[in-house]
């Protein structure tokens, strides 16, 4: 049988890790995934942590896994793409210290100490909180400072795992985005916003544009994965860049990324501030775009939990059949997302219907009140997102796994009052991003993804109103913590 030509591409999200083996063509030949073992750190209020070691042998599990299924293939490059502002500490052997993902919030406690906020944000392109990764590094240094100070290096959870492949460190530019310590505008790290976090300047890594290669992989990864030493190592980026590439939008686009978060992406050929410091402005992984981009927090994750609780053994099929006989007013759900002008989102939420419960409440009554929660998060985002930079295209792109859900598709148009279209990459958007990645720096022409299907907008008066009732419930919520 003679050899397919084909990447492996690794996908480390907030929920789960995944490796994907897939032809420069863009065919998916095999995909393995597991959940991230993350563990709670009591030293602080809300932290979160992994095991690097652990990782790292599940990812090579996994792409062992993956080889196996995908058949006869020859790997010509690896990459990697991952959970935006998470990062691995690493020593002066290369040992892996500690994992800190995007969940870890250790640093909050010291945000009111930073004073110069706004100078972060028009250097930095967002409004400092303990979500970026300077935090992380803050609360390290504050509770467990004889780890800090054997730190030598700090990556990206991406750039890290191209570490472990090609032996080389590096931070490639969307992910630098995340830390605070970056100017985005210049594409550097920021010598101003080093000093003024008091991080030391020799634990910064070379950085990296996306889609070239590192290096090539080691020859003990080699062995172990049965792969060629001669595989080139790629430098991929942010798992919502590489989502978003997978999507081919054009300037101006408009890109909404439904996943564990729900990035609101907007395409920009310029440096955007926002006086109100309500968005976030990040590289892309190209050379010429940046993104703009508000964000509804966790929206996808509650969905997966959820779909557990009331839907333990059926398929999303089930749910979208059931939906289709749910009416819209039987209940409304407030599920903690964020919206652009709100420092925090919600930390409490739940369900509101009437008393006593009517007969007429289903499981489905619930789900598809979620749903109609992430539709409004979306909408409420969007809207500040066009208020810093006006969108006059007709449709919208989406992609990610909430996207499979037509209800989510129908939502989302019937609010925003535009189509939403899929293209045929939408499902498995950021481990096709690698594929693109990958074919960048192998000199291989891409091929555009084809449309799959547009959804287009039906009854936008009845759905404002119903939008105005969530807006109702969120604020319910909102009074009952304040």
């Amino acid at each position: 049988m003679v050899e397919k030509e084909a990447y492996l591409i690794v996908d480390i999200g907030t929920g789960n890790a995944r490796v994907g083996v897939a032809t420069p063509a863009g065919d998916i030949l095999a995909i393995k995934r597991e959940n991230v073992q993350y563990h709670a750190d009591a030293n602080y209020e809300e932290s979160i942590y992994f095991n690097p070691d652990v990782l790292w042998q599940q990812i090579l599990k996994l792409a062992a896994e993956a080889l196996s299924d995908a058949g006869e293939v020859f790997i010509k490059a690896v990459t990697a793409t991952s959970q935006r502002e998470g990062i691995v500490v690493v020593d002066s052997e290369g040992l892996s210290l500690l994992g800190m993902p995007n969940i870890d919030h250790r640093g909050r406690k010291w945000e009111k100490e930073l004073t110069q906020k706004d100078l972060v944000y028009q250097l930095s392109g967002r409004y400092p909180t303990s979500l970026f990764s300077v935090y992380k590094l803050i609360g390290l240094r504050n509770i467990y400072p004889d780890l800090f100070e054997k730190m030598t290096c700090f990556m990206s959870i991406s750039d890290w795992i191209q570490f472990k492949f090609s032996g080389i460190t590096s931070y490639e530019h969307s992910q630098a985005s995340e830390t605070l310590l970056y100017d985005v505008e210049q594409k550097k790290w920021s010598t101003e916003l080093i000093r003024l976090f008091d991080i030391p300047d020799g634990i910064f890594p070379t950085l990296k544009q996306s889609g070239t290669v590192l290096g090539k992989v080691l020859s003990d990864v080699a062995q172990v994965l049965h792969i060629s030493t001669e595989a080139a190592v790629v430098v991929g980026g942010g798992d919502t860049q590489l989502a978003i590439r997978s999507m081919e939008p054009s300037t101006n686009d408009v890109v909404i990324v439904s996943g564990t978060t729900t990035p609101i992406i907007k395409m920009v050929a310029q440096y955007v501030k926002d006086s109100n410091q309500r968005t976030w402005t990040s590289r892309h992984i190209d050379e010429s775009h940046f993104i703009l981009e508000a964000n509804a927090g966790v929206t996808g994750l509650n969905y997966q939990r959820l779909k557990e609780i009331f839907y333990p053994n059926e398929g999303y099929d089930v749910i979208e059949r059931e939906l289709d006989n749910t009416s819209y007013s039987q209940c409304v759900a407030s599920l903690g997302s964020l919206i652009a002008d709100e420092d925090e989102p919600l930390t409490k939420g739940g369900f509101i219907f009437n008393a006593p419960v009517s007969h007429q409440l289903t499981r489905g009554s619930f789900v598809f009140s979620i749903l109609w929660d992430i539709a409004c998060s979306i909408y409420e985002n969007y809207k500040f997102l066009c208020d810093v930079s006006q969108h006059k295209e007709s449709y919208i792109w989406a992609c990610g796994g909430g996207i499979e859900s037509r209800k989510l598709r129908q939502f989302l148009a019937n609010l925003l009052g535009k189509s939403i279209r899929i293209r045929e990459t939408y499902r498995q958007a950021s481990v096709l991003g690698g594929v693109f990645v990958c074919n960048n720096a192998l000199g291989i022409n891409n091929t555009t993804p084809v449309l799959l299907d547009e959804t287009f907008p039906e009854s936008h008066e009845q759905f404002e109103q119903l939008y105005l009732e969530w807006k109702n419930a969120r604020k319910t919520f909102k009074q009952l913590l304040s």
